[in-house]
């Protein structure tokens, strides 16, 4: 018997030892591993017939056209057309949810990769917006509007809708800011349309936690990429490329 209990010791005791270590992490490191047509020049058959029937299945859901766009789009501070699109098609698309918000704001960290001109599949919408972020609707009062802009002037800028004219400079500071030609009225209250990750006061504006009357979807439709999708197909089913334009309505002085 004592021979047994001998013999179970042993591996628990190597087990406890080899869970020890004397090693310290003392640096990290990291590279950048550009992947492009370089890698087409050898290809790996074996590789290729593996990945064949996954290929099939990600392309039946990612290859379908669901509009187009008349221009290349990007997405860069204080201004471009893809971050001013975007909260566009939130404006535009609120009427779904029985809303009339006054603006709109979408940041600049959610929006994941350009769109090239021609014909946008889902695949590349979910590239633009790929995480679970959802469109919500929340009331701010004038005053917090007014902290909110100042906090994307910080920012450098991020998407705002047409009608928001915003004058920042080059050090993040607020000089003005309009909404659809007049000044903020801090004593005023101004619906807004955004994701609900911004809502939560993430990504370096909290004057968004001060909202009220939120009004949240959660079902997995209202996916900003799904809202996003739906818009271009109603534009491609109304014969429309989808377009945006630099504005001015944010000027960095």
């Amino acid at each position: 018997m004592r021979k047994l209990l001998l013999l179970l010791a042993v591996p628990s005791v190597m087990m406890l030892t080899a869970c020890s270590s004397h090693y310290q992490l003392t640096d990290v490191s990291r590279t950048r591993i550009l992947i492009d047509k370089t890698y087409d020049a050898a290809p790996d058959a074996a590789a290729a017939a593996f990945l064949a029937p996954y290929k099939q299945t990600v392309d039946s859901v990612m290859g379908p056209v669901v509009g187009e766009v008349a221009r290349d789009m990007a997405a860069e501070r204080p201004e471009s057309t893809l971050s001013n699109l975007l909260p566009d098609i939130f404006m535009h698309m609120a009427q779904h949810y029985n809303e009339k918000p006054d603006f709109a704001v979408y940041n600049m960290g959610g929006i994941r990769a350009a769109l090239s001109k021609g014909k946008v599949t889902y695949g590349d919408i979910l590239d633009v917006a790929p995480f679970e972020n959802k469109i919500c609707f929340l009331t701010l009062s004038g005053d917090k509007v007014l902290e909110l802009f100042s906090q994307i002037a910080m920012r450098g800028g991020e998407g705002v809708s047409k009608g928001v004219q915003l004058v920042i400079t080059k050090d993040g500071q607020l000089l003005s800011a309009r909404v659809n030609g007049k000044e903020i009225d801090p004593q005023a209250s101004y619906r807004i349309t955004t994701i609900d990750y911004l809502a939560q006061g993430n990504d370096g504006m909290p004057a968004f936690k001060s909202g009220t009357d939120l009004n949240s979807p959660k079902d997995d439709k209202n996916n900003a990429r799904y809202v996003i999708t739906d818009y271009f197909r109603e534009m491609m089913k109304a014969g429309k490329a989808v377009d945006a334009k630099v504005e001015g309505r944010i000027i960095v002085r």
